[in-house]
């Protein structure tokens, strides 16, 4: 016997579908977007069109999920100055709080950390995996700690 496992909401969602099980009976999980790391090109900080249209479902599901906040990480690879580094990443990290905000989640539902090249994802060498945001889930409680 095969078994097939998928981590992606999106696509156990289809299968559900295909298997005769509704999609609402996943739960609220399902409908949260798997994706939550996206990668910029060098010196750019606008998410593209494909990046932008997941970040619109991630404010989907913050929009449907009061309680829940998102703290977005902005990062950078090691070119240029730290200065530089980390006005960069504010600025990536802005954009994406922007977007979600104009899709309309409220501004007390994001958290902003901005990091520039401190936290590379790999080595410092792998320059285009280290220039990204990430969006990190939180509860009410947690955000409020922090």
């Amino acid at each position: 016997m095969t078994v097939l496992v998928l981590d992606n909401p999106e696509m156990l969602a289809r299968a559900a579908l295909l298997s005769g099980v509704m999609a609402d009976s996943l739960g609220t999980e399902a409908s949260r977007p798997h994706r939550t790391r996206f990668h910029y090109g060098f010196n750019k900080h606008v998410p593209d069109a494909g990046d932008a249209a997941i970040m619109r479902q991630h404010a989907a599901y913050l929009k449907n999920h009061p309680g829940v906040r998102v703290r977005i990480h902005g990062h950078t690879d090691n070119f240029g100055s730290p200065e530089y580094n980390r006005f960069l990443a504010r600025l990536r990290a802005n954009a994406v709080a922007r977007l979600l905000i104009q899709e309309g989640v409220p501004q007390s539902a994001i958290l902003m950390t901005t990091w520039g090249a401190e936290r590379p994802l790999t080595r410092p060498e792998d320059h285009a995996a280290n220039r990204r945001v990430e969006l990190e889930y939180l509860t009410v409680d947690m955000a409020q700690a922090l």
